[in-house]
């Protein structure tokens, strides 16, 4: 059996060798370091990370991995990223399309040029198309955008049609396509190996579906610092992208996560700082575009309170509800090889937590009172003298109270990758370690059901777009584990955050006061909410008809009453984003690896009567700092 073990080992190795060796002579850039760890493929600087293989090494294993590999090294060498970044769009979902395109042509190329590469990721995606499900689609707004725009630009580009799978789901999105967005295809067809032209053409195709703002034809071509020129509609927010993009990089370096997997972050933090700045000048804005034009309103507008267009679409559902029994499972495999490595130090964190908890349940009794419960234990006394009277005891009052704990998890696009699994995992560790501490654990998910606004949009455009009209997406609030279901039950539902598909928009205020409420009808007398989020709260649908600050102030007004009505304790952990400015109690972690021993670090606090005291006059002297 050793024999064999060192046998596939080796086999392993030898394969990972020459994959290497691949990636970089297909690259052209002979010191990029590439690492074969857990998780999605990446890349940052010249650092290239690729799925570990298994021992096996099965067929299927192995051409998904050289696809992995192709796409990377030609990303390396066909791709300027300081172009990239010039014309790079301000909302999350734009960026994602834009960057995903940008793939396809970098992929389009290399495949034209490679035959083995063009297998290899003619493999690749169809086993993604697959693997997501995209045969099973029926309606246009189950596909990503982003997939959606990047199948298109790579048949437009190599002339071969999308896999199988994808074929009827891409024909809703063709039957869509206005004569503008076709154009933009072509031109990004003709343009594919100059990536200069390319991104011009790509900004178009974006513009022309509502993605992203038009821009101006009279910008120079050949000027690298557009941005900083002047554009009347770009200008700033493609030269604050450019900022960003230099402090993702660094961030993807410590994360080790690919770009895609980062840049939601920085549009979730400062995209909504950037659209409340919009939303104050919006009253003699008179430029052209597609958001700025609806945002001239009356300044009094922006006092009105918080409401939703409609609620008729929104969902508050089971985890199990939202994907079939086989699939979970394969999740929940998925989620436990990614982290193997994490789960033992989460562990030794959340084993100390449980020692805490379990030395503050410590049962102290009062021994020889002449009433009470009858002491078995000193009964042998009266078997030997039964003259003496019997002996009774009464169990001591302890300070530990039976408690509830919420984690709130934020389910939006920017957690896509790394930092949601380890959200996931860090759920799992943590309800499990609670539970053997007589402490009830609910995990909750939220998110939005579709991109760009969904049925809730569809029925405001249909009801004539009235003016200020609230939250404008069908809001999707997942209970992942509810407080009475035993961890053995539930484990499995937390899989379903590495969904493929599943993270979208982020409505936080709603959010944390449907938490809020379920923790209300406990029975338990302390109740604490922990949220988890990586940006500020962030719906394109809502923000583009409503003031800027639209969901943010509806978040602060959430957070304000909890903290004040004191009947919940309320905790936030920043993956990446500074939530001491939104909560009272708050941390920010800058690496998702962070977020396990931070959430078992905070909860001993919690229940830590000395450390809880100091924490609730840091946060006064904070508030009266503020104030």
């Amino acid at each position: 059996m050793s024999g064999a073990g060192n046998k596939e080992n080796s086999r392993a190795e030898e394969f990972k060798r020459a994959t290497a060796g691949a990636l970089r002579a297909i690259a052209e850039v002979a010191d990029v370091q590439v690492a074969f760890q857990p998780g999605p493929s990446g890349i940052a600087g010249k650092r290239a990370r690729l799925p570990l293989p298994t021992r096996a090494l099965p067929a299927a294993e192995m051409a998904k991995l050289r696809g992995a590999a192709d796409a990377l090294a030609l990303r390396l060498r066909h791709h300027d990223d300081a172009v990239h970044q010039a014309r790079m769009p301000g909302r999350r979902e734009a960026k994602d399309a834009y960057d995903a395109i940008e793939q396809a042509r970098v992929e389009t190329i290399g495949a034209r040029h490679m035959s083995g590469v063009s297998a290899n990721l003619r493999a690749k995606l169809t086993e993604e198309c697959e693997a997501e499900g995209y045969d099973r689609m029926t309606r246009k707004e189950q596909l990503p955008v982003s997939a959606a725009l990047a199948l298109l630009a790579r048949e437009r580009m190599s002339g071969e049609p999308s896999p199988a799978p994808a074929q009827r789901i891409l024909d809703l999105w063709r039957d869509g396509l206005t004569e503008d967005a076709q154009a933009a295809l072509t031109e990004m067809s003709s343009t594919q190996d100059d990536q200069r032209a390319f991104t011009r053409a790509a900004r178009k195709l974006l513009a022309a579906l509502d993605l992203a703002e038009a821009e101006s034809e009279a910008e120079p071509d050949d000027n690298n610092e557009e941005g900083e020129d002047g554009a009347e509609q770009s200008g700033q927010q493609d030269n604050s992208q450019d900022g960003e993009g230099e402090s993702e990089s660094d961030a993807e370096s410590m994360l080790g996560a690919q770009p895609d997997e980062m840049e939601g972050e920085a549009a979730d933090d400062d995209g909504a700082e950037d659209a409340e700045e919009d939303a104050a000048a919006a009253e003699g804005d008179d430029r052209p575009g597609g958001p700025q034009q609806r945002r001239d309103r009356n300044p009094a507008d922006s006092e009105a309170g918080y409401r939703a267009f409609t609620r008729q679409y929104d969902e508050d559902v089971d985890a199990e509800d939202l994907c079939d029994a086989d699939e979970l499972a394969r999740l929940r495999q998925q989620l436990d090889q990614q982290l193997q490595h994490l789960q033992g130090v989460i562990s030794k964190l959340a084993n100390r937590l449980q020692r805490k908890l379990m030395a503050q349940q410590t049962r102290a009794w009062e021994f020889d009172l002449e009433e009470g419960m009858l002491d078995a234990g000193r009964l042998s006394r009266i078997v030997i003298n039964p003259m003496l009277a019997l002996s009774y005891k009464r169990e001591l009052d302890t300070d530990f109270r039976d408690t509830v704990v919420t984690l709130l998890i934020d389910n939006s696009g920017s957690m896509r990758g790394r930092p949601i699994t380890v959200a996931a995992m860090c759920g799992d560790i943590l309800a499990r370690t609670l539970e053997r501490c007589a402490v009830k654990v609910e995990v909750l998910g939220f998110t939005t059901r579709a991109w760009k606004g969904g049925q809730s949009r569809e029925k405001w455009v249909q009801e004539g777009k009235t003016r200020n009209p609230g939250r404008l997406n069908d809001l999707r609030h997942i209970v992942y584990k509810s407080a009475d279901a035993p961890w053995r039950r539930a484990r499995k539902n937390l899989g379903l955050m590495l969904r493929e598909g599943l993270l979208k928009e982020n409505i936080d205020g709603e959010a944390l006061l449907w938490a809020y409420r379920r923790l209300l009808g406990r029975p338990e007398h302390r109740r604490i909410l922990m949220v988890i989020s990586d940006g500020a709260p962030v719906d394109d649908s809502t923000l583009s008809v409503n003031p800027g600050n639209y969901l943010e102030k509806h978040l602060r007004e959430v957070i304000r009453d909890i903290e004040n009505r004191d009947i919940v304790e309320l905790i936030a952990i920043g993956i990446g984003h500074d939530v001491t400015r939104y909560y009272r109690r708050a941390v920010t972690i800058v690496d998702a690896e962070e977020l396990g021993g931070t959430m078992m670090k905070k909860l001993t606090e919690l229940f830590d009567e000395d450390a809880m005291a100091a924490w609730g006059r840091e946060a006064a002297e904070r508030s009266a700092l503020v104030m």
